[in-house]
């Protein structure tokens, strides 16, 4: 059965949710975009409260479903568009891993990042939602070397969500700037989609000034 395909993204320039935007480029999704300025505080407003009570971007309507979170924002859409191939099916060997680098992020990854640029004690190892930051370093960088993209060959709505990521965490210095991280962020940043969204977002975030 056919279903509408069309998606709102709540949506702000130079903020996570340009991921999302990047995603819905590569994709080439139906969608409107309901662009929000993080500057005039417009997150914290009660009517976008009601949508994130968390007052965070991205989030994603699509009909009657809401998605938040990053992760599950691209989750969601990636798989209303299974034509793409930018999520691996069920039964599909790269289904396991490419759901493993989702959630990762979130769970770890970004965690452990936090703590790292305000100089938090993580706590102890087998209390941490992390371990410590240098195993998840550890673990990302390996997974980097493979190459070409985080799955190998098969580039995935994993690559957008970490590339967008690694992109502005590299320019924090918060990460090392190993060889295997610029060479996985020069090929993320050379796609076509990229470009046209940071092109398009760096004319939204002058409109906002």
């Amino acid at each position: 059965m056919d279903i509408d395909r069309r998606i709102t993204l709540f949506h702000s320039p130079n903020s996570r949710s340009t991921g999302a935007r990047i995603l819905v480029e590569e994709l080439q999704a139906e969608h409107d975009l309901h662009v929000l300025n993080l500057k005039a505080k417009q997150q914290r407003e009660p009517a976008y409260l009601a949508i994130n009570a968390m007052g965070k971007v991205p989030a994603l309507l699509h009909g009657s479903t809401l998605v938040t979170e990053q992760p599950a924002v691209y989750m969601y859409l990636a798989e209303l568009y299974p034509e793409r191939g930018l999520s691996p099916a069920v039964g599909d060997p790269l289904r396991g891993p490419y759901l493993r680098w989702m959630v990762f992020y979130g769970s770890c990854f970004e965690p452990a990042i936090i703590d790292k640029s305000m100089t938090r004690d993580s706590g102890s190892y087998t209390t941490s939602p992390y371990g410590d930051y240098d195993a998840v370093i550890s673990a990302v960088e390996s997974q980097l070397k493979k190459g070409p993209w985080l799955l190998g060959e098969h580039y995935t709505a994993a690559d957008i969500l970490w590339g967008s990521a690694l992109g502005w965490i590299s320019a924090f210095r918060l990460i090392p700037e190993t060889a295997s991280l610029r060479a996985y962020l020069e090929r993320f940043q050379n796609r076509s989609a990229v470009q046209r969204t940071l092109a398009l977002d760096a004319q939204l975030a002058a409109s906002q000034i």
